[in-house]
This record gives structure tokens, sequence and C-alpha cells, in this order.
């Protein structure tokens, strides 16, 4: 069974990634499954400098979800590209001795396209900031030679959770297609663009960062919402508003990425309350050529793992040897 899906001129040996800021760097879960499994994973959101993030408290649960106002805390690209690139690129390249024989999982992978590459975990990095010069910065350090590891960026130009650039960028077609023109013009590898729900109409903001340069879009990003304490009466989160994730977010991210997937010629990468089997297949049925795994890696750090043996699994079952043969079946 084929499970190899094409994201622009990048190839992954399977479709499940994991969502950025859901999974750390990768480190974090290494103790819980074998990351060659995967298909990719995208890092937690690198800015051009540290950032500390946004005051405590700043996650809280709500009913069939979450809410979170991190702030995209992170050391910095150039500490990501000097320290944690070189560990997540070894940890990579060493898999776990028990599946090294093991045909499919981690030790035989098959070739890319031109078949002269193994198809290793991809590693990709969702690259954020306050301004458009920042965002430029970030995406042309990591098309640096010190950035070999670095697959593909996704540009968050979505995040509700910081006060400048974020959001702003993606809310505005011209403002979003501005900004992926003048990161295109520094980055010549795999560029996924993540979209905020927070629209009137998403197909738009789509197509917009199609026709400016992107090879393919990611969405939805969280959902605007906020908490209450009651006892205290004061929201929840040091921010008053934060990010909603979790599988109440997944009708409308089914929805937009169906309505996406019918308006623009790119690849098309789903995210939002994805925590099954059968939650993925909805969302490459329609039209999503690979997905995100993102708050149920809190609930069950093996999630990821566990949805590309069900893939391989239904595939079997339903005697279908492609999974190109699924996608946007809808």
């Amino acid at each position: 069974m084929n499970l190899t899906s094409n994201i622009g001129n990048l190839l992954l040996k399977n479709p499940v990634l994991t969502a950025s800021g859901t999974f750390g760097y990768g480190e974090e879960f290494a103790d819980f499954i074998d990351l060659n499994r995967l298909g990719g994973f995208i890092v937690k959101g690198t800015t051009g400098e540290a950032r500390e993030g946004n005051p405590y408290p700043r996650m809280a649960e709500t009913p069939m979800g979450m809410l979170n106002a991190v702030g995209l805390q992170n050391k910095g690209v150039d500490y990501f590209i000097e320290n944690i690139l070189p560990r997540i690129s070894k940890l990579l390249a060493e898999p776990k001795k028990e599946e090294k024989q093991q045909e499919g999982q981690c030790g035989i992978f098959p070739t890319d396209a031109k078949g002269d590459a193994a198809l290793a975990t991809r590693i990709i990095v969702n690259v954020s900031g306050s301004t458009a010069e920042e965002y430029v910065e970030v995406a042309k350090k990591l098309n640096s030679k010190q950035a070999d590891g670095v697959a593909a960026i996704e540009v968050n130009i979505s995040c509700p959770n910081v006060k400048q650039g974020g959001m702003a960028f993606g809310t505005d077609p011209k403002m979003a297609g501005e900004i992926v023109r003048k990161i295109r013009k520094v980055y010549d590898k795999t560029m996924i663009v993540k979209l905020s729900p927070n629209v009137t109409h998403i197909a738009e903001m789509a197509l917009a960062v199609e026709e400016a340069g992107a090879d393919a879009v990611s969405l939805i990003n969280t959902l605007l919402g906020m908490a209450v304490d009651v006892e205290r009466q004061r929201p929840v989160l040091s921010t008053i508003t934060g990010g909603l994730s979790g599988p109440c977010v997944k009708p409308i991210a089914l929805r937009m990425v169906w309505q996406v997937a019918k308006a623009v010629h790119i690849p098309v990468i789903g995210v939002g309350g994805i925590g099954s089997t059968e939650d993925a297949l909805e969302f490459l049925m329609a039209g999503a050529s690979a997905v995100q795994i993102g708050s149920a890696n809190f609930v069950d750090p093996a999630i990821t793992v566990k949805i590309v043996n069900g893939l391989e699994a239904y595939l079997k079952r339903k005697k279908i040897n492609n999974i190109q043969d699924i996608i946007g079946i809808i």
C-alpha cells in the first residue's frame, strides 16, 4: 500500500504530520513513539529573536477542547539552527533498534520521485514574526546551508496570541499575499502558509497566498475564544482571549478544508480536532493531501503513530492500494 503524498515538491512517506506548538521539537515525544514513523513534524513557532511568550496563566481546558495563549515562546531562529536542529536531525538518523528491519517503517524507506533519496521524516519549521521583515529574515536563515535539515517552512500568518503580526497578516488577503511574495524571494524550498479561520471567506485567503507563491496551505489555525473564572470574576487567560483547539473545532476545520480544496490548485493540509484515524480520513476525503495532529498529542502522545497504523489498516480493509485514491473523493 502506498501512503506517500506530495506537498509541493516535498514528498512525504505518509500524510501524518504534527501541528506546531503541540509537539515541541519532537524530542519530547521520542520516548513514546518512533519519530521515523511520521511523515513529518512541525516544530514550534520560531521567530527572529527569543521570546518569553505571554504571562501565565496561558492555557485552559474547555468542553471538547482547550484554549491557549502561549504567545510563541521560543529561543529564536539562530538558537534553533545551532542547537536544536542538529539534535533532532541526529535523533531521526538513529531509528529504534527493534524497528530497523521492519519494511515500510523506519529501516527501509521507499525512494522519492527521482529514486535517489530515502524518504526521511521531514522536519518543518513554523515561522512567525511581528513584522514582514522578521518573517523574511527567519525564512532566509532557514534557507541557508546551516539549516539543510529543514525540509520546509510553515508560514504562520494566523496566530491569534500575539499583539503584533500573526493574525493581522492572516485576515487581509492583500497583506497575506505581500508577505508571501517577500518570503518567496528568499526561500526556495517548500513553503506552506497556515491560514486563520477567523475570516469571512477562507477560500479568498487561500487564493491570495497561492497566487503569491505558496506551495501549499494548512488550515485551520485556532479560533479566537475566551473563558471566564466566575468565582474570581475575571478571565481565565492572562491575555483574556486565546486560541481554541480540539475536537470542538473539527466540523469547522473540515468545512473550510473542503472549501479551500475546491478553490485552489496547490495541496491543502488539514488541521483541527483530528484525534483518530476516522478524523484523518474525513479530512483526506474532503481534499486534504496531509493532516496535522495537534491537541490530541496532549491526550495521547502516541496518537500520531496510531493514526499512521490506522490508515494502513483502512486501505488494507478496503483493498485500496494508494491513499491518493481517497483524497478529495467527496
